[in-house]
């Protein structure tokens, strides 16, 4: 299954997010087969303010699984995460099967 992941900061987290992101990336790092794209959301100013996840595990609970060790998610970085099943069909402008 695919998922699209919007998970948005707590207000005035900006600086906690920026301390943690580190562990944030290298947990993407071993997350790589899983994950289809990934960036951060910006403010008007082009400062970060959230992630957008698109990802693909066997089901939902998966899913759960990763949120639940996130390194955002466990030190409160992000306030609010919005999880929609999708279906990708383009991914690196190249179809998919």
């Amino acid at each position: 299954m695919q998922f699209m992941i919007k998970a948005y900061d707590g207000c005035g987290k900006l600086d906690k997010r920026m301390q943690v992101r580190p562990r944030h990336l290298e947990g993407m790092k071993k997350m790589n087969s899983h994950t289809i794209c990934a960036g951060g959301l910006l403010d008007e100013e082009g400062k970060m303010k959230g992630s957008v996840l698109i990802m693909e595990f066997r089901d939902r609970k998966e899913l759960d699984e990763y949120l639940a060790g996130e390194p955002y998610v466990t030190e409160h970085v992000w306030e609010r995460i919005e999880v929609e099943v999708m279906n990708v069909v383009i991914a690196n402008a190249k179809p998919q099967a």
